[in-house]
């Protein structure tokens, strides 16, 4: 799309949690992670992150809050 000014007609901005939706669906099948002999497809990968984020929300952790490793 060189040359094409952006606007809300052929371009969206992608929050980080619309990109990682979007990629599931687009390209479900589709590796979005390899480390080492590790392969995650784009489905499996937002999977994960719906659960981290439901396991952080059953431990109290939400909005806002800081977390130390």
């Amino acid at each position: 799309m060189e040359g094409t000014i952006k606007c809300a007609a052929n371009y969206v901005p992608l929050t980080p949690i619309s990109f990682l939706e979007r990629s599931a669906i687009v390209y479900r099948d589709r590796l979005s992670v390899v480390y080492g002999d590790v392969r995650y497809t784009w489905a499996q990968t937002r999977d994960r992150c719906v659960r981290l984020a439901s396991a952080l929300v059953q431990l109290g952790i939400s909005r806002g809050d800081v977390c130390f490793c």
